[in-house]
């Protein structure tokens, strides 16, 4: 199927989940998808109006997920595409200085969220032949920069989950990637101070920010059909910052 210019909708007649679609780069995810032609459920915990279907959803309540998987199923009458992307970042403190509920929050949202969503979905993917669950991990769960460590563990994990989970499904046609960003636009970008902005983007060797829709490219190719021989994968998108 063509669009109004003539190119062709990669995700004509698929559907795909975005978990925390309503967020700045689930949003950009969510919408290239729809661009491209799929029919897109975001699983939030905020209304998404711009989705073809919209769920308030728990990612870290395991009954709210699975009835959310079977909601979504029964609306589309398939599911081809998962994108894990709901996180948080919770306080930005020493290691020593977090507090056990702040660290099982960002621990059940960032990682059991993922683990709970790719449960439910991936079984219609595997009786359909085939799927892309792509997870939004991110480079700090590579560096494990100070006072982020909550984070930086459930993202170490969500790398660690997918490349076993690629490897445990790579003869089903379900194919499981991840994406390690670094700062994106609209992100952290929006609440860190000049200074602190400024110390970030010296990170970077383009010496800019990352922006949504670059992300959001990225996991398009990745839920493609032409994303074929990749699974268990970390892709960075750095703008040369990764350096393993």
């Amino acid at each position: 199927m063509n669009n109004s210019d003539g190119r062709t909708l990669a995700f004509s007649g698929k559907s795909a989940v975005v978990t925390g679609g309503q967020g700045v780069l689930g949003k950009a995810i969510g919408e290239r998808l729809k661009r491209d032609g799929a029919r897109v459920a975001v699983w939030d915990q905020a209304e998404a109006p711009w989705a073809d279907l919209s769920l308030v959803v728990d990612v870290t309540n395991d009954q709210m997920v699975k009835d959310a998987a079977d909601r979504t199923f029964d609306f589309f009458g398939r599911l081809d595409v998962l994108v894990n992307n709901a996180g948080i970042q919770g306080p930005f403190v020493e290691t020593i200085a977090l507090d056990v509920a702040s660290w099982r929050k960002v621990i059940d949202i960032n990682l059991t969220g993922v683990f709970l969503c790719s449960l439910a979905v991936a079984p219609h993917m595997i009786a359909a032949g085939g799927g892309r669950i792509i997870n939004i991990a991110s480079l700090r769960g590579k560096e494990a920069p100070v006072k982020t460590s909550a984070y930086n563990a459930s993202k170490a994990g969500v790398i660690a989950l997918t490349k076993t989970m690629g490897r445990e499904l790579a003869t089903t046609g379900v194919l499981v990637n991840c994406i390690t960003p670094t700062v994106i636009e609209g992100g952290i970008s929006d609440t860190a101070t000049a200074t602190e902005l400024e110390a970030l983007r010296k990170l970077i060797p383009m010496n800019r920010i990352c922006r949504p829709e670059e992300v959001a490219f990225m996991a398009a190719w990745l839920a493609s059909d032409e994303c074929s021989f990749s699974t268990g994968a970390v892709f960075d998108i750095s703008g040369g910052r990764a350096s393993y």
